[in-house]
C-alpha cells in the first residue's frame, strides 16, 4: 500500500534548534556575563548543548518534567544552588533570545507545498506538547499538520513502538502507510522502521554511515523519494 502520510520530528529537522539555540544563548551571555567555570563563550556554549541533551534524556525517561529540566540545566550549568524561580527567571531570559533566534530550515516550507496536496501531514516529537504547539504557531506553519502528537504527554517517547503508533493512531492510518522523518538515525528512523513506518533519516550534515536507512541530505529530496524514485538510498519497493 502506497504512502499516505508523513509523520514530522520537528526540532533541527523542520525546525532550527541548534542554531536558535546557540544564538540565543550567546546572546544572552553577553548580558548576564559569562560564568567563572567557562574559559571563553564557545566553551559555556558547547557545555550548555551537552546539559540540554543530557537532561532532555531525563525527562524523556520520566526522571522530570519539562520545566524541571530546564531548572536542572541552568543550576548545572551555572554551578549554582538556586531556588526555582531564580533557576526559572534565567532561563526565561535566555529563552526571549532563543525565541527571537527561531527559523525554519529553507527547505521546509517548499517541501511541504509540493506534498500538501498528496499526503496528510502530521507531527510525532519527543518534546512538550504546548511547547511545540506555541514553536509552530510562532513560525508559521501549525496549520500545515492536522495531528501532534508529544511524547511528554504521551507517556512514552521515540523510539519506542507506541510513541509511533499513537501518532498513527491520531491520524487513524496503519503504520505501514506512514512514512516518518527525523534528523536522529536511531531514535527516529530506525525507531519508525522497528514500529512498521518507513523510517527516513534526513541527514542533513551529511554524516553518513548508516546503509541500513533510507537517507536524505535536504527536503527537496522528499518529494522524489516518496513518489518511488530510489536514488537517495530507497528499497525499491518504497512506496
Amino acid at each position: 500500500m502506497p504512502i499516505r502520510a508523513v509523520l514530522w520530528d520537528i526540532d533541527d529537522t523542520i525546525f532550527d534548534y541548534a542554531n536558535a539555540d546557540r544564538v540565543g544563548m550567546r546572546q544572552h551571555l553577553e548580558l548576564e556575563g559569562l560564568p567563572e567555570a567557562y574559559a571563553s563563550v564557545d566553551v559555556a556554549l558547547d557545555a550548555w548543548k551537552a546539559l540540554s541533551v543530557r537532561h532532555w534524556a531525563r525527562m524523556t525517561a520520566g526522571e522530570t518534567d519539562f520545566r524541571g529540566q530546564r531548572r536542572d540545566r541552568v543550576r548545572e550549568f551555572l554551578s549554582r544552588d538556586l531556588e526555582d524561580a531564580e533557576a526559572e527567571a534565567w532561563f526565561g531570559r535566555h529563552a526571549a533570545h532563543y525565541e527571537a533566534a527561531w527559523a525554519l530550515f529553507p527547505d521546509v516550507l517548499p517541501v511541504l507545498d509540493l506534498l500538501a496536496h498528496d499526503y496528510r501531514h502530521g507531527i510525532l516529537s519527543n518534546a512538550n506538547t504546548d511547547h511545540q504547539h506555541h514553536k509552530l504557531t510562532t513560525l508559521g506553519v501549525r496549520d500545515r499538520f492536522e495531528s501532534m502528537v508529544c511524547a511528554v504527554e504521551l507517556g512514552i517517547s521515540k523510539p519506542e513502538a507506541g510513541a509511533f503508533h499513537a501518532a498513527c493512531e491520531a491520524l487513524a492510518l496503519e503504520p505501514h502507510e506512514v512514512a516518518y522523518v527525523g534528523n536522529e538515525p536511531d531514535i527516529d528512523a530506525a525507531g519508525a522502521v522497528a514500529a512498521g513506518l518507513t523510517g527516513i533519516w534526513l541527514d542533513r550534515q551529511g554524516a553518513g554511515g548508516r546503509v541500513d536507512l533510507v537517507t536524505i541530505t535536504g527536503l527537496d529530496q522528499l518529494p522524489g523519494l516518496l513518489a518511488g524514485d530510489t536514488r537517495f538510498g530507497a528499497p525499491d519497493t518504497f512506496g
